[in-house]
């Protein structure tokens, strides 16, 4: 996905009114503690205005001015954190866990659904643009194992059926419920509770 800088960047008052809320928080020799929530904030408005939830180097030098700290130190942030997108990526963002926990339970197959259904590999992007996949360490939804997160909705108990499912339907504009897939409790294991099931005892 091919992608230019803009020249400008303004907070909208969406922004604004969160902005405020946030910077409460913060003594006034403080307010630069509140560079990652403006990061969000910057990321969230891109993701409203363009479709593309990124955050552009101009907001960051808007953030650099509003919490009175350089530049540099904005940018050291923003490339440090994995969540903050340094470039334009799809409407939804597919984030598939790989690590340990979720590939004994599948996350093999959730790849290959989404390179089947979506026709992206990690760090790519679909040519309609609706799509970006990356692989991410644990997103700590580990009992309910393969996950894929999609933007900031965890999809959960996922084999390959399931993914492409939800990849369809993500295609056709709907947005399945999130959560497990097949309606387990969460932080339950798969078929129920197996201790402290008799409350009743002695």
């Amino acid at each position: 996905m091919s992608f230019e800088q803009p020249e400008h960047f303004a907070f909208d008052a969406d922004s604004e009114t969160e902005i405020a809320k946030i910077l409460s928080k913060y003594p006034e020799a403080k307010k630069a503690s509140g560079v990652i929530p403006l990061l969000y904030v910057v990321q969230r408005q891109m993701g409203r205005s363009t479709g593309s939830a990124w955050v552009p180097k101009v907001a960051m030098d808007v953030i650099a001015a509003r919490l009175n700290m350089p530049p540099i130190r904005v940018y050291e942030v923003a490339t440090f954190y994995f969540m903050f997108n340094m470039k334009p990526i799809g409407r939804h963002h597919l984030q598939l866990c790989g690590t340990t926990p979720c590939m004994l339970r599948g996350s093999d197959d959730v790849m290959r659904a989404c390179h089947d259904a979506a026709g992206i590999r990690p760090g790519q992007s679909s040519s309609d643009g609706l799509f970006t996949l990356t692989e991410v360490e644990c997103l700590g939804a580990c009992v309910n194992a393969p996950v894929l997160q999609v933007d900031d909705d965890y999809y959960e108990d996922l084999d390959y059926d399931r993914t492409v499912a939800l990849i369809e339907a993500l295609k056709r504009g709907e947005r399945p419920a999130p959560g497990s897939s097949i309606g387990r409790q969460t932080s339950a294991p798969e078929g129920g509770p197996l201790t402290l099931i008799d409350v009743g005892g002695e």
